[in-house]
């Protein structure tokens, strides 16, 4: 998209496009995530251990962000959350869930979600494919709550171009859940490949890997 510039900075920065991410851990940062009370996983000062990610230049998504002229709407992501409100050792979830969260990112443009590696990680329910009228107890699986999210977020963000991405590495039955559910809901979906991580997490060299095959799907919309 071809912007004109303009000698009110203000006018120039309303007039590119918006991003929102509903994430989890891959797409925290420190000071770069709301509300400021979600967890971590990117600090200013990394574990050297963990990562080497070091600068929020480094992430995936200020490298999109910057290199396709967009700017950040709002990034909701929290660090071990789960689609559904079914998290780790079956406890719950739902204080941090993506569709607790799913509300919560202003009004932009374009929206990522990023999710459902913690589902696969932390064995949540699958459950069966449910389609409308959800149960609070069907939402305490993956399947139903991945539908819902998906469902709602079409009707409560119209006009907004979406993008599912899947980690790759996930349980087979995860990530082709979400191909099934994304197909029905006409929501575009990327499958990552090859990503470098350390401590299953993006370093420097995989949030780049990520940027770019993130960008050569959005420039084919263009």
């Amino acid at each position: 998209m071809l912007i004109t510039l303009s000698t009110n900075c203000t006018a120039y920065s309303q007039s590119k496009k918006s991003v929102s991410i509903l994430g989890d851990s891959y797409s925290t940062y420190e000071n770069f995530v709301e509300p400021k009370s979600n967890a971590l996983w990117y600090f200013t000062k990394p574990n050297p251990e963990l990562t080497d990610v070091s600068d929020v230049k480094q992430t995936w998504w200020h490298q999109f962000i910057s290199e396709n002229d967009l700017r950040l709407e709002k990034n909701n992501s929290f660090s071990g959350s789960t689609i559904c409100n079914t998290g780790y050792n079956k406890e719950d979830y739902s204080d941090r869930s993506f569709i607790t969260r799913m509300d919560n990112l202003g009004s932009p443009d374009i929206i990522f979600i990023f999710g459902a590696t913690n589902d696969s990680w932390a064995d949540s329910p699958i459950g069966e494919f449910v389609w409308s009228d959800w149960t609070e107890q069907q939402l305490k699986s993956f399947r139903p709550a991945l539908t819902y999210m998906l469902s709602h977020m079409v009707d409560r963000y119209p006009n907004t171009e979406m993008l599912y991405i899947i980690n790759d590495g996930l349980k087979p039955e995860i990530t082709s859940s979400i191909v099934e559910a994304c197909n029905h809901y006409n929501v575009p979906y990327l499958q990552l490949n090859n990503v470098d991580k350390t401590a299953g997490h993006p370093n420097v060299k995989g949030m780049k890997q990520i940027a770019e095959q993130v960008a050569t799907i959005y420039k084919g919309k263009q």
